[in-house]
This record gives C-alpha cells, structure tokens and sequence, in this order.
C-alpha cells in the first residue's frame, strides 16, 4: 500500500512472493488504486503545503488516512486470495534530508496511517514506518526501493535506469549482474515529477481538473526555453546524490513562483504546462548526464507520469540514444510497481533481511526497514 507525494490516492497490489532474498519473484494478482474521500485530500495537501494543525487535527488525519489505508487492503482482497502480511507506505506529509555538519544531523520523515490502526482494522501483520531505520544510520530514508528494483529488474549485460515519476521523480540507476554490481548501483530524487504539473493544471482549470490526462494539455502548448534555462539553476539540480526531496521544496510555493515567472512571456496556459512537463523531463536528463558515471543502456518509466505521453516523449527528445520504456516492457506493472516494493520490503522485513542500499540513501549500514504491528486476537 502505498499514496505517493501526488495525493492521488492509494495504490494497492496483492501480490504473491516467492523467494528470499534477491532471488524473489512475483505475481501481481491484484492492483486498484482507491481515491481518498475529496475532503481528506484536500486536508493532505494543505499539511503538505505547510498549513498548521493542532494536535488533535494530527491524530484525526493519522486515523483518517490509516482508516482509509485498512479498506483498501481489504477491498483488494475481495474475491481474491487472502494475504497474510500488510506493507504499508502510508501518506507523507513531511521529509526533511539529513543535514550533514550541523547539531542535528540525522533527517526526519513523517509518514501517517498507523501501522496498528491498519493491523486491527485488517487483523493482518502489518509493517509500516519504512524510512525510519535508514534515516536512524544517517541515510536519507529515500529513495527506498532501489534494492527492490535491483531484485526485479536487473541483467546480466544491459545497464538500466528505473525511473519513477510520480509527484517527485526519482532514479534508480542499475549496472549488470557482475562482481560487486550491488555496491555501483546509485539513486536519488531528480527533482519535480508530476506535483508541479497537478498544482498547475488544478490552477489553470479553474478547480475541475486534477491531472493532464495523457500530457495532452501540455502537448498542444511550446515550451519556454529561458525559462528552463532559468529554473535549471535550483540549487538542488545541482547537488550530487545521495539525495532527496519533496512538497517541502517543490510544492505549492514554487508554482506560485513558477507562474509569477510565466508572467513576462505572456505564455498560454498550455505553454505554462508544456514548460513545466519540460522541467521534469530535462532535470530528469540533467541529472543522469551530471551524476552517472555512463548513460544507461534502457530507461524503464514506472509511476503515473509513465502514462503521460507528451512527458515520455520529450524525455526520448533529450535522450535520443537510449530507449525510453516503461517496466510494463519487462512484465513489471508501471502503475503498481511502487506499491509492489513495498510488499517486498515487507516481506524482506519478516526474514530480517536488509531493504536499503546505502550507496543508494547514504546510509551507514544495510538494515531491515520497518516497524511490525501484530493485530490484537479478536
């Protein structure tokens, strides 16, 4: 179970593992993604977005977004299989990267929908709070499904980039299966992926839109070059991996300053989204020309702006050498791959094996992510 930083609603994949450690397999039986209620997501954002809540509203919306966690997992069961194991991302409404050389170094990641909530709810054994142990060694907490990636979608010759793209966008960059091939693999957050576009196209439509379905808006826009030019000099475009962000910095204070930006090329709103969808793409570029030791051999989009075509093709413009594909391509659903690795890590979490990848988060050790909540006996 897993609601990424675009709010769109949970994602649920019963899955069926097999395997132990990097040798697992795996059967998508099931995938949905449930909506939250419009009233709940809108309290999500606006926490996101830095709106101030009492501690009471906090335990309220924890409860809420557990509860809503809890019936999607036992939606997804109907006529199905019965699981034995809940994972569970919850929703994150605060990620702040470690600050090396200060007083308070470690970072600090704050995702809700109690683990317990959801295993007494569901009375299944549910794991949850999956950044903690990694940020705890010093790692950033994110990105952290790379070793999951590296599990399902490596080989033996050809070098890969995973490259999810929900509300941020982040990389998983893969060499072949050879000797020590799992200490090279690298990943981080590239930056904005569909959370600049949402907060734009919900701006511009007046409130009766929340995505641009296919990139079709941004499709019959242009592009402003100098304005690419000009927001390409964000600081953290520039700083090298381990990295990683959020709504914290691309949200809704950017937009507003993106828009206000806008203002002196009198662009359409159609331009307004074609440049951003070009932000994301050419950050998501940038970022491999800058920080990879080679370009990789394929690119395999997952996340919902793999379904946003305009995006995926202007992402093949500024990478004409490499295919750019989606891990559909390889079997693996695009749409459910992110909830897919969080029911490995909850497996790995049972057997006591490590998830992260310190070379990934800049962790100082491999540990087991995940707190393990048992159901009360009924």
């Amino acid at each position: 179970l897993i609601s990424g930083t675009s709010v769109d609603g949970i994602d649920a994949a019963l899955v069926d593992i097999s395997g132990t450690d990097l040798d697992i397999k795996i059967e998508l039986i099931a995938g949905a993604t449930y909506p939250y209620p419009p009233e709940l997501r809108e309290r999500i954002l606006a926490v996101c977005a830095g709106d101030r809540i009492s501690m009471v509203e906090l335990a309220q919306l924890d409860d809420a977004i557990a509860t809503s966690f809890a019936q999607a997992a036992q939606t997804i069961q109907i006529g199905q299989p019965s699981a034995s194991l809940i994972g569970s991302h919850g929703q994150t409404v605060y990620h702040r990267p470690p600050h090396i050389g200060e007083d308070t170094p470690l970072g600090y990641s704050l995702q809700l929908g109690r683990g317990t909530v959801i295993a007494n709810l569901t009375g299944l054994t549910t794991v949850n709070n999956f950044r903690a142990a990694d940020i705890s060694v010093g790692g950033h907490g994110a990105p952290l499904v790379p070793r999951v990636d590296a599990a399902l979608l490596s080989h033996p010759q050809y070098t890969r980039c995973i490259q999810n793209i929900g509300g941020i966008s982040n990389v998983t960059y893969i060499p072949p299966r050879n000797s020590n091939w799992l200490t090279k693999i690298r990943a981080w957050d590239t930056g904005p992926g569909n959370s600049l576009l949402d907060l734009a196209v919900h701006h511009l439509s007046g409130g009766t839109k929340t995505y641009d379905k296919d990139g079709a808006w941004a499709a019959s826009g242009n592009p402003c070059q100098p304005l690419i030019t000009q927001w390409l000099q964000q600081e953290y475009f520039h700083v090298p991996p381990p990295k990683s962000t959020g709504r914290e910095l691309f949200g809704q204070d950017y937009w507003e300053q993106c828009l206000q930006d806008t203002l002196s090329y009198q662009l359409s709103p159609a331009d307004i989204l074609a440049t951003l969808t070009e932000l994301t793409a050419t950050s998501i570029a940038h970022s491999y020309k800058n920080f990879l030791l080679q370009m990789p051999q394929q690119v395999l989009l997952c996340g919902g702006g793999s379904r946003n075509l305009y995006l995926k093709h202007r992402l093949q413009l500024l990478l004409p050498s490499v295919p750019v594909l989606t891990t559909d391509y390889l079997g693996l659903n695009a749409d459910f791959k992110e909830a897919i690795a969080f029911a490995v890590l909850a497996y790995w979490r049972q057997l006591s094996i490590p998830g992260n990848l310190p070379s990934a988060t800049g962790a100082k050790l491999n540990v087991p992510l995940g707190e393990v909540y048992q159901p009360l006996e009924r």
